[in-house]
């Protein structure tokens, strides 16, 4: 093998490297939404009708068939000048993907973290040298074979490689687990320490609703009174309450930890770095019983908090949870004298023999349990019902959870954060209030495991009397069944392929007055 071809084979696997390496930048970001877990990522990946699946092989199939045709087109130039020739259009289609790829922007955006940006950079040194080796074995299979016609496309296999992407990237992945697992692992323990030394108040929330609103509500109350830090956003893994820990300083009063599970044994997992006082359970339904198996586990893996901590506020749902020295919702406390409109919500808030009559901004039935929550927690921590009533009235909606937006006289209720039963249940009853046409945009609702037809069934029950327009493939047709079932009108409903396509149909229907509610906007792994 001469000198040229050496550099040329270097060179090129440098340029395809590159090329492969940007278009997995958003399988990047998708196998970040999937918590890293190869088997969400592929469970996406090989969906029925995936999109982004689709596209990569078409990518393979037309960059193989230009890159052939182009070799066999100037092979009377000599294979050294067809072979050079045919980089031309493998670059030009790879630019004209990369640019198609940029158009149509994630519905999650990426988070530029630490790890992702090890992922990629792992991930473009495993492709190199992917490009590296298979184009010395091609280059050697050539010399072996000594047929010009394998010369002219010897190279042709590297233009499938897209269609492998998927795979060298979880390989990727798979490798820097090496170091990720105990890197994570040392972060985390340096934040148990640090929350171990501090004096402050731990209290633990969890649920499988309505944790992200309690969290934000209490946290709100509480710092009328107190010095509060609490997990930003939905940040409810041990990464994630890791990375707030940095925030402690001396003067913090009471640390709020939301605590998401998926699978039974991860509220243990963070009861042990957080090491909670006080917990909150919020409620209990069948979202992810796909990990869980049942409803029974759920309830005990929630109960996990409960039985870790001195106090415990539980939710009607979670009721029956067994624990020492708890609040229980309808027995200790509760949101009576509910009432709902388009301007908030009014109700009556029992703490023991205290009572205080609230308004609120916040919208929905839900609105004013969840504020019974985080106002049974404060009362545990000091704070009387008058403190408590004058801090619920102030107030704000968490961002993307019914959140009432308005723009050029409409209602815009944007609960796309929004991902379980019961909370589809209370933004549905809420729409019912305003007044003017009044549209559902959903995808449905996932992590249901084998409810997950007939809870969807039950949602498209539920949607009678509304105009509704359903976004994709996942579980519209559960819906749609149980929309007709209950008496539906078929004309009122219609499904789409994309939220863009949602959105026409409104920009065109809708006018001053009406309202749309957008129901569970789904990452994109769930599209």
């Amino acid at each position: 093998m001469n000198d040229h071809l050496l550099i040329g084979i270097l060179f090129g696997a440098a340029i395809a490297g590159y090329l492969f390496a940007d278009a997995s930048l958003r399988l990047c970001a998708l196998l970040q939404q999937s918590g890293y877990s190869a088997r969400r990522f592929f469970k996406w990946y090989f969906g029925k009708g995936n999109i982004q699946r689709k596209r990569l092989s078409l990518l393979a199939l037309s960059l193989a068939l230009l890159t052939a045709l182009f070799n066999v087109c100037f092979s009377f130039l000599g294979y050294v000048w067809a072979n050079t020739i045919s980089i031309a259009p493998f670059i030009g289609i790879f630019v004209l993907y990369l640019w198609s790829e940029k158009k149509y922007a994630l519905k999650v955006s990426p988070k530029p973290s630490a790890r992702v940006i090890r992922l990629a950079a792992a991930h473009y040194i495993l492709v190199f040298a992917l490009c590296v080796g298979l184009g010395f074995g091609l280059a050697y299979a050539s010399l072996a074979v000594d047929e010009t016609w394998f010369f002219l496309l010897r190279f042709v296999p590297f233009a499938l490689l897209p269609a492998l992407l998927p795979f060298t990237l979880c390989a990727a992945n798979f490798l820097m687990c090496a170091y990720e697992i105990p890197h994570n692992r040392a972060f985390v323990r340096k934040a148990q320490k640090a929350l171990s030394a501090s004096k402050c108040i731990k209290v633990g929330i969890t649920g499988s609703f309505g944790k992200t609103s309690v969290k934000h509500y209490a946290a709100a109350m509480l710092s009328e009174k107190f010095k509060v830090i609490a997990t930003p956003a939905s940040y409810n893994t041990p990464m994630g309450v890791a990375k707030t820990v940095k925030e402690l300083g001396t003067d913090c009063d009471i640390f709020l930890a939301e605590m998401g599970a998926r699978h039974t044994g991860d509220i243990a997992e963070l009861c042990d770095l957080v090491r909670p006082e006080y917990g909150v359970v919020t409620g209990v339904c069948p979202q992810h019983i796909e990990t869980f198996g049942t409803l029974k586990a759920i309830k005990e893996e929630k109960g996990t908090l409960a039985a870790q901590v001195s106090h415990a506020v539980l939710g009607e749902s979670a009721a029956d949870i067994s624990a020492e020295n708890a609040l229980r919702e309808g027995e200790d406390f509760a949101a009576e004298n509910v009432g709902i409109s388009e301007e908030g919500t009014n109700f009556d808030l029992r703490i023991g023999s205290a009572r205080a009559h609230i308004f609120t901004r916040l919208l929905g039935r839900h609105a004013a349990e969840d504020i019974a929550l985080a106002g049974a927690l404060c009362s545990l921590l000091g704070m009387t019902a008058e403190e408590i009533a004058r801090a619920a009235e102030k107030l704000q909606p968490v961002p993307h959870r019914l959140q009432l937006l308005k723009a050029n006289g409409l209602n815009i209720l944007d609960d796309s954060y929004n991902s379980n039963v019961a909370g589809a249940q209370n933004a549905v009853e809420t729409l019912k209030c305003f007044g003017g046409k009044r549209y559902v945009v959903t995808p449905g609702i996932v992590e249901l495991g084998a409810l997950e037809e007939e809870k969807n069934m039950e949602l498209g029950a539920s949607l009678v009397g509304l105009d509704v327009i359903l976004v994709g493939e996942t579980l519209v047709q559960p819906v749609r069944r149980g929309y007709a079932e209950a008496g539906g009108e078929e004309g009122r409903l219609r499904v789409v392929p994309t939220l863009q396509k949602a959105q026409e149909i409104l920009a065109r229907e809708l006018s001053a007055g009406d309202s749309v509610l957008f129901l569970n906007d789904l990452p994109d792994i769930y599209a």
